[in-house]
């Protein structure tokens, strides 16, 4: 222990301050080794629980942020979704606005391709009506034939300004029109080929089967590039007149040799699509084209071989001279060993003579004797070289007379060349062929871009082309909306169009739709004959499959012919050998 020491020192008195009470501390507790330690547990606990509640409050606060986050980020996500949508409704929006003006202006272009091509209808029509009112004039001996060739070189070379001048003419009397025709005419010499079609069909009067196609898909051609073209048909009792414009009979009777004697005939003409139309109508032999059908009478040479000679003669007294009489198939085959004995010399020494042969199936093999029927010499004509039929040597065969009396053959084909069609599709006339081969000509089918170009068609609902396709699947809805078909865009559209002229394989189209079955195909049958015996084979198939997606259209509509072509995915040919032969076509003519 230590020692204190004291030290002895006065000491100063004064007085201390007084001392604050001391403050209430809580009990301390001192540790031991063998102490309590519950005291020291105790506040440990009541720290940690002082901590988790810091923790616990900062907890909080992140969570909150965090929230605050994600919420921030939802309604950024709900803006950028917004605008995107309206982003793409803009684009819509203008996508919209893009068509409706690109429709707008192919509707303008539209509009004024039609105005031109009505203007230039109009030119054709007038001048077309001016020629047939100038055979009038020589037919009622007004003028003289020579007069009237200079009066239709006149009309062929001033064909603009002379419609310009002319555009009324229906009321005008003939000795008044013939006055203005005399005062404007200049005597220009022409600058076209004058050609007249004889035949048996033509679009729309008579839309049978490919000639009646071609007939008037070359007609509109050549004269578009500047030709005068006229057609010569008969006047069947089933024509259809609804195109046929200023249609009207000529008050003057053309007589035409026949079985021996003279037989009077009346004359219609008119203006299709701008193309000068004359009709000529037995009165004597009416029951020649009152048939329910064309073709297939035991009379078809009788009847054909009367309008041949009545068409030429017609045209030998109308004073025409045209630079081509064309002719086609069979029927007006006879016209050509006509013209060169009988009426080359009759004015009509500068023509000459072009033979369309569609095909070989139907010749038109008859006794020799009948030749006499149109005043051809029979003895002269049965013979080898000329009319003798190669097979049966006892008759005559009237298209082999077509190939020898023209001056140029035209066959048509797209896809054969000439050996092959000489040597194998030929149906025996082989050996006549090869003889006149250099004057054969093949030709194949081409549409008619001005009747069938999707682009300006005005018979469908909306105009398509290679570049934009969107038009042909609103085509197709429109056809199955019209037909009453399933519209599933997964389904195949098949159609197929049938002709008069040729008969309806219904071995083979029946194994098709059998075969089609299998899938998802659907078939429209159409016709292009508005008579009901053509349209059994197809109808009865329908019967046979009663097949919801086999639809036959019994009666022939020009507009709906139109839309199964826009609106078919497939169209099936019934002809294997030429599939274009069964679609509305016109050839690369060879002038």
């Amino acid at each position: 222990m230590g020692t204190l020491f004291f030290f002895h020192s006065p000491i100063p008195h004064f007085s201390l301050p007084s001392m604050p009470k001391p403050i209430a501390l809580p009990p301390l507790s001192c540790l031991r080794n063998n102490g309590d330690v519950n005291s020291l547990h105790e506040q440990k606990s009541e720290g940690n629980k002082n901590v988790d509640m810091s923790q616990s409050m900062c907890d909080d606060d992140q969570n909150v942020k965090q929230d605050n986050i994600w919420q921030l980020f939802k309604e950024a996500q709900q803006n950028i979704l917004y605008l995107n949508k309206q982003r793409l409704g803009a684009i819509e929006k203008l996508d919209k606005t893009n068509r409706e003006k690109q429709s707008l202006l192919s509707k303008i272009k539209k509009l004024e391709a039609e105005k031109q091509a009505g203007a230039g209808k109009d030119n054709l029509s007038t001048c077309s009506e001016l020629l047939l009112r100038i055979d009038a004039m020589v037919l009622s001996s007004m003028i003289s034939a020579g007069e009237a060739s200079e009066l239709r070189s006149l009309v062929m070379n001033h064909k603009v300004s002379l419609a310009d001048v002319f555009n009324i003419i229906s009321h005008k009397k003939d000795p008044e029109l013939l006055g203005e025709l005399r005062r404007f005419s200049d005597g220009h010499k022409k600058n076209g080929f004058h050609i007249v079609h004889i035949c048996t069909e033509m679009t729309p009067l008579v839309p049978r089967g490919s000639v009646a196609s071609y007939v008037t898909g070359i007609s509109r051609a050549l004269q578009r590039k500047g030709h005068l073209v006229e057609v010569i048909l008969p006047k069947y009792a089933s024509l259809n007149l609804d195109e046929v414009q200023g249609l009207h009979e000529v008050n003057v009777e053309v007589t035409s040799y026949f079985n021996g004697q003279l037989h009077g005939n009346r004359i219609w003409t008119g203006v299709v699509f701008g193309i000068g139309v004359t009709l000529i109508e037995p009165k004597y032999y009416s029951s020649f084209f009152s048939h329910e059908m064309i073709y297939g009478y035991p009379d078809d040479f009788e009847r054909f071989s009367y309008f041949c000679r009545a068409s030429l003669d017609y045209i030998v007294k109308c004073g025409k001279q045209p630079d081509v009489l064309h002719l086609h198939n069979w029927e007006t085959a006879i016209v050509g060993p006509l013209f060169w004995d009988t009426f080359v010399k009759q004015g009509l020494e500068g023509t000459r003579i072009l033979f369309t042969c569609h095909g070989f199936n139907s010749q038109g093999i008859e006794q020799p004797d009948k030749l006499a029927l149109c005043g051809l010499d029979p003895l002269r004509l049965h013979r080898p070289d000329r009319l003798q039929d190669n097979t049966n040597t006892q008759l005559v065969n009237i298209l082999k007379g077509g190939v020898v009396y023209s001056n140029r053959v035209v066959i048509m084909s797209s896809i054969y060349p000439k050996h092959v069609i000489v040597h194998n599709l030929s149906h025996e006339l082989e050996p006549t062929l090869n003889v006149h081969r250099d004057k054969l000509v093949i030709a194949p089918y081409g549409l008619d871009k001005s009747t069938w170009d999707p682009s300006t068609d005005y018979f469908l609902p909306e105009n398509f082309n290679a570049e934009n396709m969107n038009g042909k699947a609103f085509c197709k809805a429109a056809l199955l909306q019209k037909l009453g078909l399933s519209e599933h865009s997964s389904t195949i559209l098949v159609g197929c169009i049938f002709s008069e002229g040729r008969d309806l394989d219904r071995k083979r189209v029946k194994e098709v739709i059998l075969n089609a079955k299998q899938y998802d195909v659907q078939f429209i049958f159409m016709g292009t004959s508005e008579r009901l015996i053509m349209n059994q084979a197809p109808e009865s198939l329908q019967m046979e499959f009663k097949d919801d997606n086999l639809k036959f259209v019994p009666t022939y509509d020009e507009a709906l012919l139109h839309l199964v072509f826009a609106g078919s995915d497939i169209i099936l040919c019934q002809s294997f050998l030429d599939p274009t032969d069964e679609i509305p076509v016109r050839p690369f003519h060879p002038l």
